[in-house]
């Protein structure tokens, strides 16, 4: 599995030119790359009380079908987020667009300290498998907490994909999550941070690839900048065979489990 990591600043609110950029890094992606990663709500950026009605779209708008001809023509998945208006209400969501279209949508679960009262946290993790593999999606502040890529690998994950707009001074906190939700999940995991400001911001970058031993694969600086890491997704045998943390564990996640007719597994958040 060959990802492509595209770490980038982006305009919030200025959702032409975050489109733009979008679909010349898709034009661009190398030859075999499998999936193409942007950072946190980079279709629209992050949005605020003032903008959000008005430039929030929701899963069939103009910016997701732009994305998806633009998957089809290049038959590459792209990993992408932006803030979702369903029915007049808002999340935070992120996509694994395929050739085929929509294979998955996951709306943040867990909300950052400025999201509350802006967007609506979604109440379900979701997996699909695409190329032969079974990816997971999560945003940002959901890997600080150890339980969400639990769900994702109760739900068959082997690949944890992260969308991420982490600022300064709390890229450290970033660096060692992920490694550690890979690690403890036995899984591959591969995190996309912004750069660049941003309303007062500045963010982290460190994206970043982590095997399932815990192993890192590749982090990158704190410039714009874009990386493509292959996966051995046979190493996460050898990483489950003296002991496997899913047959170990003393805990089971509550929630019920759905499984779709087009491969997609959901755990509710009870």
């Amino acid at each position: 599995m060959k990802l492509e990591l595209v770490q980038m600043a982006g305009r919030d609110g200025d959702v032409a030119y975050n489109l733009q950029r979008t679909l010349d890094a898709i034009a661009d992606c190398g030859p075999g790359t499998d999936i193409v990663m942007f950072p946190e709500s980079h279709i629209t950026g992050f949005l605020n009380h003032d903008n959000i009605a008005r430039l929030a779209e929701p899963l069939q708008g103009p910016s997701v079908q732009a994305i998806s001809r633009a998957a089809r023509e290049r038959d590459v998945a792209v990993v992408i987020g932006l803030i979702e208006s369903d029915g007049g209400q808002f999340y935070n969501t992120l996509l694994l667009i395929t050739p085929e279209g929509v294979a998955l949508s996951y709306r943040k679960t867990h909300l950052w300290v400025s999201e509350p009262g802006l967007v609506l946290p979604g109440d379900r993790y979701a997996t699909v498998q695409w190329r032969g593999v079974r990816i997971g999606l999560l945003i940002c502040y959901d890997i600080e907490f150890p339980e969400s890529a639990r769900a994702l690998a109760a739900l068959g994950a082997e690949l944890i994909l992260i969308s991420d707009g982490n600022m300064e001074p709390y890229g450290h906190l970033h660096h060692t999550a992920v490694a550690a939700r890979a690690q403890e999940n036995q899984v591959f995991a591969a995190m996309v941070n912004r750069v660049g400001e941003g309303d007062g911001e500045t963010y982290a970058g460190g994206s970043t690839v982590v095997d399932p031993f815990g192993r890192r694969l590749f982090e990158a600086g704190s410039q714009e900048c874009r990386h493509v890491v292959e996966l051995d997704m046979t190493r996460i045998a050898p990483a489950r065979a003296l002991y496997d943390y899913r047959v170990d564990k003393r805990f089971t996640l509550p929630g019920a489990l759905i499984e779709h007719p087009d491969g997609r597994r959901e755990l509710l958040i009870p």
